[in-house]
């Protein structure tokens, strides 16, 4: 089992913070996070991808956000 720690963890989730990744967890929204020592947590780093995998993904294409346009001279 190869595993993930928080600030990988956090990276990997493009700017969650630890109070919602803590939601997540407490609402079974989340892998559970496995204790790996007395001050230390991890989490499955297979279960983070199949997270992941699940979540719908957004992309924005600039050249169509209103806000650059408004930015041109």
């Amino acid at each position: 089992m190869s595993l993930i720690r928080l600030p990988e963890l956090l990276a990997l989730l493009g700017g969650v913070g630890k109070t919602t990744l803590q939601s997540w967890e407490a609402k079974g929204n989340f892998p559970k996070r496995i204790r790996i020592g007395e001050r230390a947590v991890a989490w499955d780093r297979r279960a983070v991808e199949a997270f992941l995998a699940s979540r719908p993904t957004v992309t924005v294409n600039c050249k169509d956000d209103p806000r650059k346009q408004a930015a041109r001279p």
